[in-house]
């Protein structure tokens, strides 16, 4: 009995998606070609590993069979990316957003460290228009930022779009108070955007808290002190999304990846590492 990366490729991108047809679009096969992997793999294990309702869950077999899955798919291609390029060396400057670094990227990056030993990574986590601003100084090689602006740069990628929502507890709402805020210092997108909203409905707001941190923010919120901005993937489980009628809607929050030249091939490796992971 073997188990080849391909099928459990396609066994993790059902279990993640909870769709045949978006883990196609992810592996690029087909819906049907999908299918028969699951149930060659099925087969294989002389188990069930979805239940295959309205919504598609994972068995308490495929709980287990996933985690494995994605240990040894992780081995897969961090040999392969060791062996097909394992003479790589230089530095590379990386700027990137607290939050991202924090809850994306740890992971991504000591992994490439470890696969590419040769390559120094200087990394710094900054606000975004900071990181913008400095990027535009060539104080770094690339940068992760939260503003639609890679046209600006021949090398820029879009990486994806998603909507900002206001996370808090939703009873500190008082119509008739000003909105208690917990946002980052300027210049901060997520902070500009929360301010402009309320401010073209015209409801008044109050600073409560400050801070660049990522996990003083949540601290904060969670606490009770205000209510924040995040993007949809970011509000951690502990905090709860406030209803859109009891504020006003927010604009969306773009994310940009950045790069000088398109003929590093340390940064290059960097890119395509980082987006993988982002675009996972």
């Amino acid at each position: 009995m073997n188990l080849d990366t391909i099928t459990l490729h396609c066994f993790i991108a059902v279990a993640e998606t909870a769709s045949f047809t978006k883990a196609a679009e992810r592996v690029g096969r087909t819906q049907s070609a999908i299918s028969q992997q699951i149930n060659k793999l099925e087969n294989m294990l002389n188990t069930s590993l979805f239940v295959r309702g309205k919504v598609l869950t994972l068995t308490p077999e495929g709980q287990m069979l996933l985690s494995y899955a994605r240990q040894i798919f992780a081995l897969h291609r961090e040999v392969m990316d060791r062996f097909k390029e394992p003479e790589l060396e230089g530095e590379v400057r990386f700027g990137l957003p607290e939050n991202f670094a924090s809850i994306y990227l740890s992971e991504v990056l000591v992994n490439f460290s470890r696969i590419h030993p040769r390559i120094l990574l200087n990394i710094e986590c900054d606000l975004t228009l900071n990181l913008f601003e400095r990027f535009k100084r060539k104080e770094f090689d690339i940068v992760l930022v939260k503003m639609n602006r890679p046209e600006d740069f021949p090398n820029g990628v879009d990486v994806w779009s998603e909507p900002l929502k206001w996370v808090g507890d939703a009873s500190m709402i008082d119509p008739n108070r000003p909105i208690p805020l917990v946002l980052s210092p300027e210049p901060c997108v997520y902070r500009a955007s929360a301010i402009k909203a309320l401010e073209e409905a015209g409801r008044p707001w109050r600073l409560v808290f400050s801070s660049p941190s990522h996990a003083s923010t949540v601290a904060a919120t969670k606490a009770g002190m205000g209510i924040t901005v995040m993007p949809h993937t970011m509000v951690p489980k502990e905090l709860e999304i406030v209803e859109l009628s009891l504020l006003p809607s927010l604009s969306d929050s773009h994310v940009s990846l950045l790069k000088h030249k398109a003929d590093n091939a340390a940064v290059n490796t960097l890119e395509e590492f980082v987006l993988k992971k982002l675009n996972h």
